[in-house]
């Protein structure tokens, strides 16, 4: 072989290494990695965390597994847009979305949420009717509701859970209430004669205050109880209520009534005058009680 022919043969060979060569360094360049730390919603790094990025262009998915500091490495991914996801059983799951430039490493750190939608990463995560792959049941922002809306709808409900706990005490003191307002009723027909004793008088005179205490305690919680804009009183309640403008000022005007009797006979005097109407308002006091009780304890 002459000197020129030899010195094509090497120009030639060294063409090709050289092409050989720039062709995996190209591919390099247009490759990058994406890495990142996965932590559980108080902070804590979690090992072990199935973590997956899916080229959203092509389809193709990579996995790992995060190591003993939760960092988790995907190396070798073409650049392109991807959603990534970490999920560890028994702590929760998240999903992302990123952009990795070629040859520009992307960092994505990621913190577990239980609940059924994890945090949202972008807009598009936010849109109704739009629930993640990961979700099992669709979120209330998934309907349509505002956190404004939800935040409104946990106000109202816990506005409704603590109306419920003050009638439900109400209705338990004026259950308890019944008891010394029946007797006290029992007690006034032997209360009021002209050859009753004082002891009959007295043990009157302490049902009697029992029934207003517990009576009126009993109200204070029904009257107390927040009300819930847009309601609207049906059927039993409504009954329930109306009698209360009966006996509401009947248990305020038979103590009074009753005083006034008890003075007259502790003086020897027969009742007279309004005080003898003690026991008719008494007894018509004890009938809507009975009747309102009645309308929220009997189904008809």
């Amino acid at each position: 072989m002459n000197r020129i022919g030899a010195k094509t043969v090497s120009l030639a060979a060294l063409f090709l290494i050289l092409t050989l060569s720039a062709n995996p360094l190209i591919a390099q360049d247009a490759q990058t990695s994406l890495s990142g730390t996965i932590r559980d919603p108080s902070g804590k790094t979690v090992p072990n965390v199935k973590v997956s990025a899916k080229n959203l262009s092509t389809g193709e998915a990579t996995e790992t597994l995060t190591g003993a500091a939760g960092v988790y490495r995907i190396a070798n991914l073409p650049a392109g847009d991807y959603e990534v996801n970490a999920s560890a059983e028994g702590i929760g799951v998240n999903t992302t979305k990123v952009t990795l430039s070629a040859g520009s490493p992307q960092t994505a750190d990621l913190i577990l949420s239980p609940s059924s939608q994890p945090p949202s990463a972008g807009p598009s995560e936010n849109l109704p009717n739009a629930p993640s792959s990961t979700q099992t049941s669709p979120s209330l922002e998934d309907l349509g509701f505002s956190k404004a809306e939800q935040q409104g709808n946990a106000a109202q409900q816990a506005l409704l859970d603590k109306r419920t706990h003050m009638l439900k005490i109400h209705q338990r003191l004026g259950l308890i209430a019944a008891v010394p307002i029946v007797a006290s009723v029992v007690t006034s027909f032997g209360a009021g004669g002209r050859d009753t004793s004082r002891a009959s008088r007295d043990l009157h005179l302490a049902l009697g205050a029992a029934a207003g205490d517990l009576y009126f305690t009993s109200a204070y919680f029904a009257i107390r109880a927040p009300k819930i804009e847009g309601t609207e009183t049906r059927g039993p309640i409504r009954l329930h209520k109306a009698l209360a403008w009966i006996h509401g000022p009947g248990m305020i005007l038979t103590p009074i009534l009753g005083a006034m009797a008890f003075e007259q006979k502790s003086k020897g005097e027969k009742v007279h005058g309004i005080a003898a109407a003690h026991g008719p308002v008494a007894i018509v006091t004890a009938g809507a009680f009975g009747a309102a009780l009645l309308a929220v304890s009997v189904k008809f």
